[in-house]
């Protein structure tokens, strides 16, 4: 019998699809290089039911009131004092986040703010010997994800690895998104053709624009499905996710075409020839991946408009900040030809990267920014949280 696999742990939470999805396919890729992988939510890790009344009030706070969220993540960003009380808050997770990472973890993963916060601290205070590695998720980053105690911060692209070294990460490296394989352009005119039948979309009525809007389908959506119609350019397919209101509202007032969860997002987008979302997570990397350009408009506040900004700077996805600008951005972006689109600056498999360190390989060497790159302001704006 050979060796024992090294364990690896990876901590994620179940707010929205983002952070578990990286989680997924992060775990999948160390699991094809020999790790052990265990994940773990950390919502259930907070005492009694903190973990689900903070997951409800943020799905509550984006449906009802989403301008409080960008509100509360600017104040978050400006206020040391309230992000130390965050911090606070997290270290009531490191009693079970102690018993889930055993003396022999060879590193452990965060893909979630709040986890990184829990996990650095109990790195500084000694309780945690493996090395401790944060995957930014998103393209825009907020201070809570960065803490003294976590040994790289890994990130999207040469943006986002700029802001993290701006909020005082001291390594932080470049790797290509977490997105599983499947997410690519269709290899035939029949390939799509199918893939729209499959969902009952029409293939002869020109462009269809694929709105997201995360799998609790929140935003100004029916709005956004309006807006696309009166361009005349192309037919709205709006993903509701897990929001049946959305669905009933947009299939009744026919802005569009309503599809309720989805659970071949890759077939999906390969029957489409654009995607609108306004939060710049994990959809916006599934569609980069798959091929098709991608629109920023009528963001969420706080991390939707930071996203977007950050996209806007890539080079990844326009950022539309006016309807009356969606006509010519959409297009532009339907003449361009079907490709796959990841514009970075980087070759790295974070797997790899995450490997190395539990290996304790030699790293490759650290991101270094050429000086003339622009920061995404993060004062004025918020976070990708």
């Amino acid at each position: 019998m050979g060796p024992a696999a090294q364990r690896i742990t990876v901590v994620s939470a179940s707010v929205g699809a983002g952070h578990d999805g990286a989680a997924r396919e992060l775990a999948r890729r160390l699991t094809e290089r020999g790790f052990q992988v265990d994940c773990h939510d950390f919502l259930d890790l907070l005492p009694v039911a903190l973990g689900r009344a903070l997951r409800s009030t943020y799905a509550l706070q984006l449906r009802v009131a989403p301008d409080s969220w960008g509100w509360l993540l600017i104040v978050l960003s400006r206020h040391r004092s309230l992000t130390a009380a965050a911090t606070g808050l997290c270290r009531l997770a490191t009693k079970r986040l102690r018993r889930i990472v055993p003396a022999d973890t060879a590193a452990v993963v965060s893909t979630y703010p709040l986890a990184s916060q829990a996990l650095a601290g109990m790195r500084r205070r000694g309780l945690l010997d493996a090395p401790m590695i944060t995957y930014l998720t998103d393209m825009s980053v907020h201070p809570l994800w960065v803490a003294d105690g976590v040994d790289t911060h890994v990130a999207l692209h040469p943006v986002a690895a700029f802001q993290a070294q701006l909020l005082g990460a001291a390594a932080v490296q470049v790797a290509k998104p977490a997105v599983p394989p499947g997410f690519r352009p269709a290899v035939s005119a029949t390939e799509r053709s199918a893939a729209q039948l499959r969902f009952g979309l029409p293939h002869e009525q020109g462009p269809l624009a694929l709105v997201v809007a995360g799998s609790w389908g929140v935003g100004d959506i029916e709005r956004t499905a309006r807006d696309i119609t009166a361009t005349g350019l192309a037919t709205p397919v709006v993903l509701c996710g897990r929001n049946t209101a959305l669905r009933g509202a947009i299939t009744a007032s026919g802005a569009g075409i309503a599809l309720g969860w989805v659970d071949d997002m890759p077939a999906l987008l390969r029957a489409c020839d654009v995607v609108i979302q306004n939060a710049g997570g994990l959809s916006s990397l599934e569609a980069l991946a798959a091929g098709l350009p991608v629109i920023s408009y009528r963001c969420l506040p706080g991390h939707g408009s930071t996203n977007a900004a950050a996209l806007d700077l890539a080079g990844w996805a326009p950022w539309v900040q006016r309807p009356d600008d969606l006509a010519d951005v959409l297009s532009a972006s339907l003449a361009l030809p079907l490709r796959r689109a990841w514009v970075s600056a980087a070759d790295a498999d974070p797997a790899a990267i995450i490997a190395g360190l539990a290996r304790q390989d030699v790293l490759a060497p650290l991101l270094r920014l050429d000086a003339r790159t622009e920061p995404v302001e993060l004062a004025a704006t918020g976070t990708g949280l």
